[in-house]
């Protein structure tokens, strides 16, 4: 039964509706159980990291990297980090941004990076890329082509309730499944 923590910040609520996507495809395993926790939260929530089978990551990209918010987490787990507290949980990323590109890659690095300086275990999203043949869609899942985590695309003058797209809301579900079903092996 794995248990896993979603830690995310949200800016305008788009990647908090990609947390609840993430979340939802992880509880498609059986017997996961999931906690989604705010970074503005955190400190009501170390022990519950610390219990968890798997931390999944998530921010917007601002300006080429994660959140202020998010990256003051980040740092905020420096204590942990001196004790290899999160070594060999396993890890992994989404990330949401106004652009098609945006930059976002640079964020997933990020948290891929933070994952490993705590010694976890990175899980990209195993998903051939979508949309990138004539016969594409932007329906398909990965239809950004990310590999290192889930990325998503938000139109910057529609609200959380709109966009991002079914297709992005779809791949962050499967990273949640994915990393369910990674934490569930094992646990075996």
């Amino acid at each position: 039964m794995p248990n896993i923590a979603i830690v995310y910040h949200s800016g305008y609520g788009h990647t908090a509706v990609l947390a609840v996507s993430v979340r939802d495809g992880a509880l498609r395993v059986p017997g996961t159980t999931v906690d989604l926790i705010q970074v503005e939260d955190i400190e009501a929530h170390w022990q519950t990291l610390k219990k968890a089978d798997a931390i999944i990551f998530g921010a917007p990209t601002y300006m080429a990297s994660a959140s202020a918010p998010f990256k003051a987490f980040m740092d905020a787990t420096s204590p942990l980090w001196s004790r290899q507290e999160w070594k060999d949980k396993l890890a992994a990323g989404f990330t949401n941004s106004g652009s098609q590109n945006g930059d976002k890659l640079n964020t997933l690095v990020e948290m891929m990076l933070f994952s490993m300086q705590h010694s976890m275990i990175w899980i990209g999203l195993g998903l051939l890329p979508g949309n990138n043949s004539s016969k594409g869609s932007i329906d398909d899942l990965n239809r950004l082509g990310s590999y290192a985590g889930a990325m998503s695309q938000s139109n910057n003058d529609q609200g959380p309730d709109l966009t991002p797209p079914e297709s992005d809301h779809k791949t962050a579900a499967y990273l949640g499944e994915r990393v369910a079903k990674m934490a569930s092996r094992m646990k075996d």
